[in-house]
């Protein structure tokens, strides 16, 4: 049983981040939890003038998230009705960070899923702050699905860059491994190193990894390059991959790029859906 966990803001790339996670796990049985934090909501409203008003406000913006969850149950039940599915809708009064991190950890959840903007849109950025922040600080792995992103197919090719000097979870790979067993993906992993030889750590990682996921084609390759992000975003652009997967933890690169606040500033363009594992617990 695969239990996913969406938070929303209604917008339409959050929508969409929906219908992605349904099509990808179609053929799973899965629990959905589609969830809406709205504490902020109320807290930051210009009107609040007293404990009466903020009552009151409390209370309408929870009926409207409640019927805006009620509007996405109906149209999933229209456009992708899957027995194998169930779904729990949630307005919650507290923060998107908070609230996620508690289902986590009170419904054992095993990705996250969510798109990479939100109702605040800025074309100019590849990730939205309430993205960012998930990304950061939710302990799960998370899937963010770009702007527009529609499942026209499968994900076949998928990038898994790494210098194998992090240890890997089980259970994050088992996320790994059974969505590439059901669609028949092949993972590049992409060492970037300016040195061909592996020190026994990071043999013994590598060895991990190809028995975790001994079912799936794995390929391996090595790039001498002076600049991870131009040979990842370079990989990606040639050899057309359509999943990019990375894991964040202490020290890493990916952590590196998320603690600058945005990912542009760093120059990575990600434009086909983003799975991070989280190694570590964050805090």
């Amino acid at each position: 049983m695969r239990k996913i966990l969406i938070p929303t803001d209604f917008s339409e790339n959050a929508i969409n981040a929906i219908r992605y996670a349904v099509e990808l796990f179609k053929y799973e049985q899965s629990d959905f939890f589609i969830i809406h934090a709205y504490a902020d909501e109320v807290y930051d409203d210009n009107t609040l003038v007293s404990r009466k008003v903020f009552d009151e406000l409390k209370d309408a913006i929870r009926n409207n998230s409640d019927n805006e969850l009620a509007k996405i149950f109906e149209t999933i039940q229209q456009v992708s009705p899957n027995p194998r599915h169930a779904y729990k809708m949630q307005s919650l009064f507290g923060t998107l960070i908070d609230e996620v991190n508690d289902l986590v950890d009170k419904e054992n959840i095993d990705v996250v899923v969510m798109g990479t903007k939100g109702k605040r849109n800025d074309r100019n950025l590849s990730f939205g702050s309430n993205t960012l922040q998930v990304l950061k600080y939710v302990k799960c792995p998370v899937l963010a699905i770009p702007s527009g992103y529609s499942y026209t197919k499968q994900p076949k090719k998928i990038l898994f860059p790494t210098d194998y000097r992090l240890p890997f979870k089980r259970r994050e790979l088992k996320l790994l491994y059974t969505l590439t067993k059901s669609f028949r993906s092949g993972i590049n992993f992409l060492y970037i190193s300016k040195f061909d030889k592996l020190s026994i750590r990071q043999e013994d990682n590598k060895n991990f990894l190809s028995a975790a996921l001994s079912e799936s084609e794995l390929m391996f390759h090595t790039v001498k390059a002076e600049n991870l992000t131009t040979a990842i975003n370079e990989f990606i652009k040639k050899n057309e991959i359509d999943f990019l997967v990375m894991i964040n933890s202490r020290h890493s690169y990916l952590e590196n790029i998320l603690y600058q606040s945005t990912i542009d500033k760093i120059g990575l363009h990600i434009k086909i859906p983003f799975l991070v594992m989280q190694n570590l617990q964050r805090y």
